[in-house]
C-alpha cells in the first residue's frame, strides 16, 4: 500500500523499482506492462504519485547534484530543492524560484510547474530549465531543449510524467542575496490584496487569508538584498537567504510533532482570471468556516508570471488560489473537503479558470 502527502488515495502497486541510472528508467518504461508512475517525495494530494497495480518508479535513487557554475545546475530528478540549495548556496547562486517548502523534488515540481512566491516575476519553476533528460514511454533516454525536440521539452515540463519520465536537469541560477528584509502588510479585502501583489515592489510575495473572526489578508513582501522599505508595512525582519528559503523547516517540524503532518490534506488549488479572482476568493471564503480549513489549514493567494510551459493551462494574467485544507480532528471530513474543492473547480472554470494538477479534487469534476 504505498500513499502521498494529501492522504486521501491510497492504492497499492504490483512492483516498486528504485532506478539508479536513467538506463534504469528507460528499461522499466520499455518492460511495462502497465502504468508506470515516477514517485519522488510523493508531495502531491491525490494519488498523482502512486498506481493500483501498475510499477512505481521511486526516483529518489537519483538524488545527485552533478555540477553548479555560475549560471547553472544539473542535478539528477530525485533530488530535492534543498539539496540544490545546499549545493548552489555555497557559490552565491540560487534558482530564480523555489517552492516554499523546499523537501520536494526537482523532477516532481518540473512536471507539476513549480509555484513559488518569485513567480510573479520569474514565472514557475520549469520556466527555468536549459535542458532535460528524459526516459521515454518508447523506453529511450532523450535529451531535449528549447532548441532540441522542442516537443518533448514542452511535453515533459508540467505534463505529470505523461509524456515521460524525467531523470536529469539542467536548471538556470541567478545570484543570491545575502540577507533579506521580510514585510507583512494587512487589508480588509481580496481586491485590496490582489491590487498590493501587482504594486508593491518586493522579489517574493504571497498573500493569505486568514480568519480573525471574519476574514482578513496579510501579504508578505520579501526584498532581497539593501534598498527602501515598503511603505505601510506592519512588521519588518531582516534574515539571511539561506534562512529564508529554509522558512517552513520550523513549522513543518511542530505540524509533525503535533501529528497534524500526517492528517489528510485534501488541497484545492486554481488559477484564476486576475479580473475575477477577487469575486471568486470572495464567494469562496464566504462559504468557508474555520472547520472547513482545519487547525493547520492555510489559504494562499498570490500572482504568476507563466512564460513558456504549454502543458501547464493557466488563464490570462493568473492569480492562484490555494485553499491548502487540513483534516484535524474536529474538522470538516476529507469527503466534505473534497466537495468544497468541486465547489471551488466550477467556480473557477465558471470564468475561464483551471487547476493545478497536484491538488485533490474528486475525479468526475477533472
Amino acid at each position: 500500500m504505498s500513499g502521498d502527502f494529501g492522504g486521501i488515495v491510497r492504492v497499492t502497486p504490483r512492483e516498486v523499482l528504485r532506478p539508479g541510472s536513467a538506463e534504469e528508467v528507460a528499461a522499466a518504461l520499455r518492460g511495462a506492462n502497465g502504468a508506470v508512475v515516477p514517485r519522488g517525495c510523493a508531495h502531491s494530494a491525490y494519488g498523482q504519485a502512486q498506481t493500483d497495480g501498475g510499477v512505481l518508479l521511486d526516483m529518489r535513487g537519483l538524488c545527485a547534484v552533478h555540477e553548479v557554475t555560475p549560471d547553472r545546475v544539473t542535478v539528477d530528478a530525485g533530488a530535492t530543492w534543498r539539496e540544490v540549495l545546499e549545493a548552489t548556496l555555497p557559490h552565491g547562486r540560487t534558482p530564480p524560484v523555489l517552492t516554499d517548502y523546499l523537501d520536494v523534488t526537482v523532477g516532481g515540481t518540473l512536471s507539476a510547474g513549480g509555484v513559488g512566491g518569485d513567480s510573479h516575476r520569474h514565472g514557475v519553476q520549469a520556466d527555468h530549465v536549459l535542458s532535460l533528460e528524459v526516459a521515454t514511454p518508447q523506453g529511450e533516454v532523450v535529451t531535449c531543449s528549447p532548441g532540441r525536440r522542442r516537443d518533448l521539452f514542452d511535453a515533459v515540463r508540467g505534463g505529470l510524467g505523461r509524456h515521460g519520465v524525467i531523470v536529469r536537469a539542467s536548471l538556470r541560477l541567478v545570484p543570491a542575496p545575502e540577507r533579506v528584509r521580510v514585510h507583512k502588510l494587512l487589508y480588509a479585502t481580496a481586491g485590496a490584496l490582489l491590487d498590493a501583489l501587482r504594486r508593491v515592489p518586493a522579489d517574493h510575495v504571497q498573500g493569505q487569508a486568514k480568519l480573525d473572526p471574519a476574514w482578513r489578508y496579510e501579504l508578505t513582501a520579501t526584498v532581497y538584498g539593501p534598498g527602501p522599505g515598503i511603505e505601510g508595512a506592519a512588521e519588518v525582519v531582516e534574515m539571511p537567504y539561506g534562512r529564508f528559503a529554509d522558512r517552513m523547516r520550523p513549522d513543518v517540524e511542530e505540524l509533525i510533532r503535533l501529528g497534524e503532518w500526517a492528517r489528510p490534506h485534501p488541497w484545492g488549488i486554481v488559477f484564476l482570471p486576475a479580473r475575477h479572482a477577487a469575486a471568486v476568493i470572495e464567494a469562496t471564503l464566504a462559504e468557508t468556516t474555520a472547520a472547513d480549513i482545519g487547525l493547520s489549514g492555510v489559504i494562499l493567494i498570490s500572482r504568476l508570471s507563466v512564460r513558456g510551459v504549454p502543458a501547464l493551462p493557466v488563464p490570462p494574467d493568473p492569480v492562484m488560489l490555494a485553499m491548502l485544507r487540513t483534516a484535524s480532528p474536529g474538522a470538516a471530513g476529507p469527503d466534505a473537503m473534497l466537495e468544497a474543492n468541486r465547489r471551488l473547480l466550477e467556480r473557477a472554470r465558471a470564468v475561464g479558470g483551471t487547476r493545478y494538477p497536484i491538488d485533490a479534487v474528486p475525479q468526475e469534476s477533472r
